[in-house]
């Protein structure tokens, strides 16, 4: 008789393999997902980057060169801090909102949602490659700000720069997901990139102080969520903002918690993906 134990290596069916994270999965879908955006590097990073550059180039020489004060600092450290975000912001959109979207047009949705990967773990991989895509594009545009004339970058509050880089690219990450499984073609995208991401970060108080501008609309900043990633960010670099920096940290938090469990609840659905 054969003392020896026996394995089973499969699992009866109906009954889970991977009883927890699935760390391969998700790591290999992160990668796949960062490999994309970074082969085409010149457009998804050193595209916005110098955008954001130009940017800083035409505001500061038209409004920064009288030796214009805003919030008591030079026009151009006020203005740096808000452009490297900005540029973030929109990346984190573009990442998100193109994922799932080109795999609905082009048949290929199958391969984000065969593998054994929870929706948690989808929607973590998703996220984080559009969050490191931010902030490439934040890094590349600050270090190329710190050897810019007359531009001081230097972070004062690491902490708040690394919360609120990361809270706002999440949240536009989020939402550009909620983009992707709702839009039909890239048109639908691209009107929500044209018609609420783009207003939305130029009237975040990028380029202006909201002290400077009427009651009426500076009550329609505070509703703008973008405003206190913008002031919470600039806090991190000149110790002065906007918003209360507490409020605006736990607003984003909040908001991403939300935008979360909606985007989980679309794709556990498989509302528009799941034909």
């Amino acid at each position: 008789m054969n003392d020896q134990p026996t394995y089973r290596v499969r699992s009866d069916p109906g009954v889970p393999i991977i009883r927890s994270v699935n760390w391969f999965g998700l790591k290999t879908l992160y990668v796949k997902e960062v490999r994309r955006f970074f082969k085409v590097q010149l457009q998804t990073i050193w595209a916005p980057a110098l955008t954001t550059l130009l940017f800083l180039v035409i505001f500061t020489v038209a409004l920064g060169r009288s030796g214009r004060l805003v919030m008591g600092v030079p026009f151009a450290d006020f203005l740096a801090p808000g452009l490297i975000m900005m540029g973030m912001l929109q990346a984190s959109f573009a990442n998100s909102s193109f994922s799932l979207l080109v795999g609905k047009l082009q048949g290929t949705i199958v391969d984000y949602l065969m593998p054994p990967l929870s929706t948690g773990e989808l929607l973590v991989a998703l996220i984080g490659a559009a969050v490191t895509r931010a902030l490439l594009v934040g890094l590349a545009v600050w270090v190329a700000m710190l050897f810019w004339p007359g531009v001081h970058v230097l972070p004062r509050h690491p902490a708040a720069v690394i919360w609120f880089a990361v809270m706002g690219s999440m949240m536009l990450g989020f939402f550009g997901l909620i983009t992707s499984i709702w839009a039909d073609k890239f048109d639908h995208a691209a009107a929500v990139q044209n018609f609420i991401v783009a207003p939305l970060s130029l009237l975040s108080g990028t380029f202006y102080s909201i002290e400077s501008i009427g009651p009426i609309f500076r009550a329609v900043s505070h509703a703008n969520p973008f405003f206190y990633v913008i002031s919470g960010f600039r806090y991190g670099f000149l110790e002065k903002a906007d918003s209360p920096v507490l409020f605006g940290a736990i607003l984003l938090l909040a908001i991403n918690i939300v935008l979360w469990a909606v985007c989980y609840a679309m794709l556990r659905k498989g509302w528009k993906i799941k034909q």
